[in-house]
């Protein structure tokens, strides 16, 4: 039972650490757009049909994010289950603070948004490409983008969900690092760039949401 929880844990920390480099690149690729709709439109073309990314790479990312998601899921039910004294020496932030008590909420917010990303980016595109079969156009990833941050009502949920973001980085990521083992002279290092990544990568999708908001 013990050897489980400890695959289990690992498994989530790699899927964790998978999913952050896929952060890392699309918040490139996006943060391009405040710069150079030129660049953007490039970049999102390459990515939008190029194949190995397109049926490769995307089901393995799809893969990543439900398995991340539901692996979170049966750690906190597991986690609760074996919890007996739950409320006896629990001393909210003195034994551990907001953000690691509370993962599986801000994985909630964050699952949820990834609902609304896909209603507004994902089924989108699979219905211009392979239901509707429109004709390809390389300039169309900028105007798209722009268009879905007229909304200030879309633009404030995009930006609580960056938030939450942030702080399921904050926690998550340097984690992730010590479930697979590296705890050495390196782990005040990590720390450090993991805490850096967890706000400046949050912030920086809001900026992003905010500027074609402001610019649209």
């Amino acid at each position: 039972m013990y050897l489980t929880s400890i695959i289990r844990k690992v498994a989530m920390a790699l899927s964790g650490l998978f999913l952050v480099v896929f952060l890392a690149q699309h918040f490139t690729i996006n943060l391009t757009s405040v710069f150079s709709e030129k660049t953007f439109n490039f970049l999102s073309h390459f990515m939008g049909t190029n194949p190995l990314v397109q049926f490769v790479l995307q089901p393995i990312l799809i893969f990543g994010v439900v398995f991340h998601f539901v692996m979170g899921f049966i750690l906190e039910i597991q986690n609760r289950k074996s919890r007996t004294e739950r409320y006896v020496n629990f001393k909210g932030s003195v034994n551990a603070n907001w953000t690691s008590r509370n993962m599986i909420i801000s994985g909630m917010v964050i699952l949820s948004f990834l609902f609304l990303h896909f209603y507004d980016f994902w089924i989108p595109e699979i219905n211009f490409k392979y239901i509707e079969m429109l004709p390809e156009d390389p300039n169309r990833y900028y105007h798209e983008l722009a268009h879905k941050f007229h909304s200030p009502f879309r633009v404030s949920l995009y930006s609580l969900s960056f938030i939450f973001l942030g702080l399921h980085l904050y926690h998550g990521f340097s984690s992730s690092f010590q479930s697979v083992g590296i705890n050495n002279k390196f782990s005040y290092a990590i720390k450090k760039f993991t805490t850096a990544f967890s706000i400046i990568i949050p912030l920086g999708f809001v900026f992003i949401a905010i500027y074609h908001y402001l610019n649209g």
